[in-house]
């Protein structure tokens, strides 16, 4: 909210600064010059700190840590690329008929094993974890997506002590 001052107003806070500046002038000169010396160097040291602080240590703090998050940007793009690579040359693989891709989606749930079921319904596969590991479970996917051809659509997962648990929805025939 903007206020405004009257003329008055600020030639009263103009008196009340040249009164204090007197006041401290006064004072100033008041003390001896040990005093005033000692002042001047803490005034100084006090400046220097303030540089140094606010102008120098964060630019040395920059200096020393931009070459690891240089190295660390550098290998995000490197992944990057690569996924981009990848997700290229999955465009270009044809699509696998659909009962190729139902028999392979089957094999890949039966492999799991225990920790999961599917339940097929058109283009669309619904598979039912229970306690998949991590790591599992990122193979798994990959398995599905370069034999059946298979893309997740919706995930609902839940991290256990087991590992994952909830459904995945899976649509086939679709290409990568």
């Amino acid at each position: 909210m903007a206020r405004f001052t009257s003329p008055a107003a600020s030639g009263d806070f103009q008196a009340q600064w040249r009164h204090l500046r007197a006041q401290a002038l006064t004072q100033w000169q008041s003390l001896g010059e040990r005093e005033r010396l000692a002042l001047g160097a803490v005034a100084i040291v006090l400046g220097l700190l303030l540089a140094w602080s606010v102008l120098l240590a964060p630019a040395l703090r920059t200096l020393k840590t931009a070459p690891a998050e240089l190295e660390q940007l550098e290998a995000q793009l490197q992944q990057m690329q690569a996924q981009a690579q990848e997700a290229q040359a999955l465009r270009k693989i044809q699509p696998v008929p659909p009962a190729q891709a139902q028999e392979a989606l089957k094999a890949s749930v039966d492999h799991l094993g225990a920790v999961a079921r599917l339940n097929l319904t058109g283009d669309r596969a619904v598979v039912t974890l229970n306690g998949i590991t991590p790591p599992a479970l990122q193979a798994w996917l990959g398995e599905v997506r370069s034999a059946a051809r298979a893309r997740p659509v919706e995930a609902q997962l839940t991290r256990g002590p087991k590992g994952y648990a909830g459904t995945l929805v899976l649509t086939l025939g679709g290409g990568a």
